[in-house]
């Protein structure tokens, strides 16, 4: 059996750092039993020079696909084989698309870390039907709490459709403002389709950006497009801005309860339960079956076991045993952030 290290991609988050380790090993096994066959052996934490790596052993060796998959852990800032007593570099292959500041130049109050929004999207990923397919499928990923994109952003680096929805109009214009600066600057062939108020009955119901947009002139001309679809509305209404089973993934980091609240749509609660309540049900229309549902949310305002039950009570399968409820750390004094990941069962 083969050894392997990760070394841990730094974070300017310094709680987040501390936990990145931890939230690792977590969705290493998760990769292992999702996508590699369930060929890696204990992962463990191993003190290399001073510094933490992940390790893990590989019956056979990881081989060209592993590595590619593997090469998406959210915190991986590279993958090392040990040789005797030596450290061997492992060449990586992400899938992202595109230049990191899509993913990082935005810094403003209340955004969810980066590399917890890939972590996030990658779990909910390997719960699906489809994981196996992570490196070829284009999936459509949908966040119906989106606020500026940190995950439409993320999953447009991995070169899938992306979604989002968030009520909030300050959120979606700067959000707005900075996707069209942003592909105007790196001149990314693109194209709006629609950008304005969306209007049924005379009356206007909300505001949307669509637009498409390929990596390359290449892909452009191959038909290689991805689609972008951001929404300015409220979430409990999603079902009349998208079709029912049309989306992968559902992903969403849940405000926390302690400096906003989680909005429905005729009040503010600052129990993330009451969002749940009223949300779930139709976020989980929007999933293909086999796709799945990944959601974050502040362990101290919500227990765990009260956030699944709204998730099974709109016919879905949670995931809940061993690395599944490894992914909890904190966030801060007042914020303990866990995941729930769970499917929508196929016929």
């Amino acid at each position: 059996m083969k050894r392997y290290g990760v070394l841990i991609l730094p974070s300017s988050n310094r709680v987040y750092s501390g936990a990145a380790v931890e939230l690792t090993r977590a969705e290493l096994e998760i990769f292992g039993g999702a996508v590699l066959g369930g060929r890696l052996g204990a992962v463990e934490t191993t003190t290399v020079g001073g510094v933490p790596y992940v390790t893990f052993g590989v019956e056979g060796g990881l081989g060209e696909r592993d590595v590619a998959l593997l090469s998406n852990l959210s915190s991986a800032y590279a993958i090392f084989e040990f040789v005797d007593d030596l450290l061997r570099p492992v060449p990586l292959a992400r899938l992202d698309r595109y230049d990191d500041d899509l993913v990082t130049i935005q810094k403003y109050p209340g955004k969810t870390n980066e590399q917890f929004t890939k972590l996030l999207l990658n779990v909910t990923l390997l719960a699906s039907t489809w994981a196996d397919e992570l490196l070829t499928r284009r999936f459509r990923v949908l966040d119906p709490l989106c606020g500026r994109g940190t995950t439409v952003n993320q999953a447009m680096m991995y070169g899938f459709d992306a979604a989002g929805l968030d009520r909030d109009s300050k959120d979606f214009e700067a959000y707005q403002t900075f996707l069209t600066t942003w592909l105007k600057r790196k001149r990314v062939k693109h194209r709006v389709l629609e950008s304005g108020p969306v209007r049924r009955e005379r009356k206007v119901v909300g505001r949307r950006l669509r637009l498409e947009m390929a990596a390359s002139k290449e892909a452009h001309k191959a038909g290689d497009v991805q689609t972008v679809d951001v929404v300015n509305a409220d979430t409990t209404r999603i079902g009349e801005f998208f079709r029912p089973e049309s989306v992968d993934l559902v992903v969403a980091d849940a405000p926390y309860g302690v400096q906003h609240g989680s909005r429905t749509a005729d009040r503010l609660a600052r129990d993330p339960l009451a969002l749940l309540a009223a949300a779930v049900p139709g976020w989980a229309r929007l999933l293909r079956p086999g796709g799945a549902l990944g959601i974050s949310w502040n362990t101290n305002v919500a227990r765990r076991e009260a956030a699944a039950e709204h998730l099974t009570a709109a016919g879905l399968t949670v995931l809940d045993d061993g690395p599944w409820r490894t992914l909890s750390h904190r966030v801060d004094q007042a914020i303990v952030r866990d995941i729930l990941v769970a499917q929508k069962p196929t016929p």
